[in-house]
């Protein structure tokens, strides 16, 4: 299992596999091709069929076009290559338009791509066990919690790096909380994240927090709809959960930064668990791959920092994830606006909840975290390609604006 660096990726929005795996594949293809005279690019699946809305083919042509070559962006959202939906074929041109080279690559999820042909790129394998059941064995007989599990595997250095992803988190939250206005796209959808902050605060107490809860996941998730700066965790689509959750326990319970710092590791190794033995991509598993994830990692990180044995953060991630089986990613117009800003601050409700329901237990339970991953595996594999971010089922049916180069 690789280092959760990967997991959490501090980059643009709106879609880490729609966007940031393109632009990434996009600059590795030009540092080889820098003497073509042009490039063509195809899209295949769900890249091509919500491309559009997801700002695919700007992505792309950002890159690209820096070479001052021109670009072709070719859309085939009828074909399907068998290794993953979300898969682009870039080529380069000579001075009469022929094809000199070509790479296919795939966009599987969490801003990280494969490339035909060659290994996974990316860190190393630097984690021996790829189980929860294993982890957490591991965990009650050396007396360690979770994130000293990341820290053995990761080094030291890994709390640097979740500082960097910590304030940009937090960035976000704030940046987000203090703009208003319309989000980009035909749906002309308001931000909400500022009225619901300031609602909150005419409230008492309990639905105070609850409100603040939505607020902040709100934030993050419209900046990243307007294609603004946030962490994927695991994706820029769920990006809102953890961010939401820990956001609000740090604001209302002041947990110092090591703290935050600690739960972060614990939410990544769940989240990596997902990622290493099933997916967290919304075209191979629909969205319980990423907002369900999202949750299970948010769950994780709240148990964590009330104090949680290993027994009940497990038990938390387990439920966050369980109560979001068999979620579609049905993307209306091919944008991250509806239903997934909205899906980012319930499920972050949702994890509160999940981590209070695990402390009024000894965290035994019958589904193990594992078993849930297979099973969301399995649902993911048999929803139909309409319902995995192709926007041509469920709530985006009839809406054709944007999902292609049209």
């Amino acid at each position: 299992m690789k280092s959760i660096r990967e997991l959490y990726r501090i980059g643009t929005g709106p879609s880490s596999s729609h966007t940031m795996g393109p632009r990434q594949a996009a600059e590795i293809f030009l540092k080889s091709h820098h003497n073509a005279k042009g490039f063509e690019v195809i899209l295949y699946g769900s890249l091509a069929a919500t491309g559009k809305g997801h700002m695919t083919d700007t992505a792309i042509t950002d890159v690209l076009s820096k070479s001052d070559m021109p670009v072709k962006i070719v859309w085939k959202p009828e074909v399907f290559l068998p290794y993953h939906p979300n898969a682009m074929t870039i080529s380069s041109l000579d001075d009469i338009g022929f094809p000199t080279d070509s790479q296919t690559y795939y966009s599987v999820g969490g801003g990280a791509i494969d490339i035909e042909g060659q290994p996974h790129q990316g860190s190393p394998e630097i984690y021996n066990l790829e189980s929860l059941s294993e982890i957490m064995q591991y965990c009650e007989e050396t007396g360690r919690t979770y994130w000293e599990y990341v820290e053995q595997c990761e080094g030291p250095g890994i709390w640097d790096y979740l500082h960097d992803v910590w304030e940009a988190m937090k960035a976000a939250v704030e940046r987000g909380l203090n703009r208003e206005g319309r989000l980009p796209g035909p749906l002309n959808l308001q931000r909400k994240a500022n009225s619901y902050y300031v609602k909150a605060g005419g409230y008492r107490d309990n639905l105070r927090s609850r409100g603040r809860v939505f607020a902040y996941a709100l934030a993050v998730s419209e900046e990243n709809a307007s294609g603004g700066t946030i962490v994927t965790a695991p994706t820029c689509g769920s990006c809102g959960v953890v961010p939401g959750v820990l956001y609000h326990l740090w604001k209302s319970r002041d947990f110092p930064e090591i703290q935050m710092l600690h739960a972060l590791a614990t939410a990544g190794l769940f989240g990596n668990i997902v990622k290493q033995n099933a997916s967290i991509s919304g075209a191979e598993v629909g969205c319980q791959g990423e907002v369900g994830v999202a949750c299970a990692m948010a769950a994780a990180a709240a148990s964590q920092l009330f104090g949680g044995s290993p027994a009940q953060i497990e038990y938390a991630a387990e439920m966050g994830l369980e109560h979001h089986l068999g979620m579609t990613c049905d993307p209306v117009c091919g944008l991250v606006q509806i239903p997934c800003i909205e899906r980012n601050a319930y499920a972050a409700a949702r994890a509160l909840d999940a981590n209070i329901y695990a402390s009024f237990t000894d965290g035994n339970h019958r589904v193990s975290f594992d078993r849930l991953v297979e099973v969301m595996k399995q649902t993911g594999h048999d929803l139909p390609s309409l319902y995995k971010e192709t926007s041509t089922g469920g709530l985006a049916k009839g809406y054709t604006q944007m999902k292609r180069g049209k």
